[in-house]
C-alpha cells in the first residue's frame, strides 16, 4: 500500500490541492461538508473551475445537508465552467464521506472536510495508491449513480470485480461487496477478536448498545482499551454525551484520554498490527444511516506510523476523573431521557 498519512485539516488540504493542480484527465470528489470559505488560502472552487475550463472531467457529490451553507452562485459558477455538481440528498441518509480521487490513481479520505472553522483542528487523512483504488473508484461510481449522473464511463467502475487477497481493503456502508467488508461487521468481528490491545480515536463517542458490549467484553477478556476524544468537541451538547459515554466505559475499565483541541480523527488500532482510518464516528448514524468509507490495512510500517501518531496525541492529552457515581445529577437525568428516548444510546 503506497501511503502518506495528514494529522490537520490544513496539512490534508495542502496535499489534495497539490495533486488538483497537477491532475490531467479527472477529478471526482465526494465531500460531506463542502463549502465555499476556504478561499483565502486554499481556493477549492477556483482550481476545480480552472480545470474543468481546461476540459478535465470534475464531478462533484456533496452532502445536501453537510454543505447547506455553500452559496447557490457558488454551485452556479461551478456549473458553469464545466464541473458536474450532485447533491446527495436521502432521506435519513447523508453521505458522510470525505474522498478526492485524482485521475483515478490517487485518492484522498478519511476525516477532513473543506470547511474554514476546521482549518487548525488535528483529523487523519490518508492519501493511497495502488489496487486498493479500485473499490475506491468502485464506491464513488455507485454513489454517483445513486445521485441520478448519467456519465456511463463513471458508472461502469460501479461494476468492477472486486479485488482479493491484499492487505488492506475498504470499508463500506454500500452494500457493494462480502459481508466481511462492511462497516459494523468489521467493528463487531476484530473487537471479539483483539487479543491484548485496542486504540480509539474518535471526536464524538455515541456508540451503539452492541459496540458498548462488545468494548466491554474485550476488557472482561483482559484486553487493554484505550479511547483518545477531544476535550472539547464543537458541538457543545456532545461534550456533555461524550463525558456520560467515556463515564460509564471507564466504570468497566475502558481508560480515556482527553485531548485539547478539537481531534476529528476516526482510527482504531487492533493489537498493533491492524488498523482501520475512516470517515466512521462511533455513532448510531455512521453504523446505521450514514455512507461512510474507511481502510483496514496490516502492513507493518503503516500501523506502526499510525499507532507513533495515536501515541503522540496520547501525550498531548490529559485524563480526567470519570468515577461513574460522580456524575451531577443533571447528567444521571440527561442519560436516563437518552436511554428512553434513544434506546441504542
Amino acid at each position: 500500500m503506497n501511503y502518506k498519512f495528514y494529522t490537520t485539516s490544513q496539512a490534508a488540504w495542502d496535499g489534495i490541492l497539490a495533486a488538483i493542480d497537477d491532475a490531467q484527465k479527472s477529478i471526482y470528489i465526494e465531500m460531506y461538508i463542502f463549502l465555499d470559505d476556504t478561499s483565502q488560502t486554499h481556493n477549492f472552487l477556483g482550481k476545480l473551475k480552472e480545470k474543468a475550463a481546461a476540459g478535465l472531467e470534475v464531478v462533484i457529490i456533496a452532502d445536501a445537508y453537510g454543505s447547506v451553507s455553500l452559496k447557490s452562485t457558488s454551485v452556479a459558477d461551478m456549473k458553469e465552467s464545466g464541473v458536474e455538481f450532485i447533491f446527495f440528498s436521502r432521506w435519513l441518509r447523508r453521505t458522510h464521506r470525505k474522498l478526492v480521487i485524482i485521475d483515478q490513481k490517487i485518492a484522498f479520505f478519511g476525516g477532513v472536510n473543506i470547511e474554514n472553522k476546521i482549518r487548525y483542528w488535528h483529523d487523519l487523512q490518508i492519501r493511497l495508491k495502488g489496487r486498493v483504488l479500485k473499490p475506491l473508484l468502485r464506491s464513488f461510481a455507485y454513489t454517483y449513480e445513486q445521485c441520478g449522473g448519467k456519465k456511463e464511463a463513471i458508472i461502469t467502475h460501479s461494476r468492477l470485480p472486486l479485488v482479493k487477497k491484499i492487505k488492506s481493503w475498504v470499508i463500506d456502508t454500500w452494500e457493494l461487496g462480502e459481508k466481511q467488508y462492511d462497516l459494523n461487521e468489521y467493528y463487531r468481528r476484530k473487537l471479539a477478536e483483539a487479543q491484548y490491545s485496542i486504540k480509539i480515536v474518535t471526536p464524538y463517542l455515541l456508540p451503539p448498545r452492541w459496540l458498548l458490549v462488545s468494548l466491554d467484553n474485550a476488557v472482561r477478556r483482559g484486553v487493554k482499551v484505550e479511547i483518545l476524544i477531544p476535550e472539547d468537541t464543537d458541538i457543545l451538547s456532545i461534550n456533555r454525551i461524550n463525558h456520560i459515554n467515556a463515564a460509564r466505559l471507564a466504570s468497566v475499565g475502558v481508560k480515556f484520554y482527553f485531548m485539547p483541541g478539537m481531534n476529528h480523527a476516526k482510527v482504531m488500532l487492533i493489537d498493533e498490527r491492524e488498523a482501520l482510518v475512516g470517515s466512521q464516528n462511533l455513532d448510531i448514524l455512521s453504523f446505521n444511516f450514514n455512507l461512510e468509507l474507511g481502510v483496514f490495512f496490516e502492513q507493518k510500517q503503516a500501523v506502526a506510523e499510525l499507532s507513533r501518531i495515536v501515541s503522540h496525541w496520547q501525550a498531548e492529552s490529559g485524563t480526567a476523573d470519570l468515577g461513574f457515581r460522580r456524575l451531577g445529577w443533571y447528567r444521571w437525568f440527561l442519560m436516563v431521557c437518552l436511554r428512553i428516548f434513544f434506546p441504542f444510546f
